[in-house]
């Protein structure tokens, strides 16, 4: 186990998954809002399911491992392996709102970091790919290129993506802020379980998920009425 000891390497990551980072992750919801809209959640205990299912078999179970593969590749300056896990990322995503969500908030992330934390290879490497970084791939190649850990790297991510999910879950249940604490609180297994499979992959090839009926809320989401979110 690796831990922090560098309170500017702490701090780093702490800023990069600060709801004050301007990535604009708060406007999303990753389909919640319709299934709160159908019916299908309802509670507190139907938020933390949603987000758990999320976690283990949709996006967070594919992020996670694009994030660790964005690492070991930017640690070792491996640009051509970075290229194809862009190319992989942006193509791993069931709707238009769920592409949107994971472009949005990895160029924007990519603005702000070489902005306020400039580091040349990052900059190089966003350069190449402007409009086509996914936030996980963002994050993960900034992380290793800045030499931070990558275990709490991807730990704090997954929970990042958690925390967003909870956030929007108080807000279009609704829940309070009290019940939010506790649904974060119920997510760590979760959070910890897609962190070891994140960092157990090894290759782009084992990289995959399958939430359908996340899918079909975020496409049912495109057309819904009145809504909150764009995702």
């Amino acid at each position: 186990m690796t831990t922090i000891t560098d309170l500017a390497t702490l701090a780093r990551l702490l800023a990069w998954l600060s709801p004050a980072y301007p990535t604009g992750a708060f406007s999303y919801s990753h389909g919640l809002e319709m299934a709160v809209e159908e019916g299908a959640v309802t509670s507190r205990a139907g938020m933390v399911a949603y987000a758990e299912a999320a976690l283990a078999h949709g996006a967070g179970a594919m992020d996670g491992g694009l994030l660790a593969l964005s690492w070991r590749a930017a640690t070792v300056r491996d640009g051509a392996a970075l290229d194809v896990l862009v190319e992989l990322a942006a193509a791993m995503r069931g709707t238009a709102e769920l592409a949107l969500e994971a472009m949005q908030p990895g160029g924007a992330f990519a603005l702000a970091t070489n902005a306020a934390w400039p580091q040349p290879d990052f900059a190089a490497f966003t350069a190449r790919h402007t409009g086509r970084l996914t936030h996980a791939v963002a994050f993960g190649a900034a992380a290793g290129f800045h030499a931070m850990p990558l275990r709490e790297s991807c730990f704090a991510w997954l929970a990042a993506f958690a925390a967003n999910l909870v956030s929007a879950g108080v807000r279009v249940v609704p829940l309070g802020q009290t019940d939010g604490q506790i649904a974060t609180a119920a997510l760590l297994p979760a959070i910890v379980a897609a962190t070891d499979a994140a960092l157990a992959i090894q290759d782009a090839d084992e990289i995959g998920g399958a939430a359908p009926v996340i899918d079909l809320f975020s496409l049912r989401h495109e057309t819904q009425y009145t809504r909150l979110f764009r995702s």
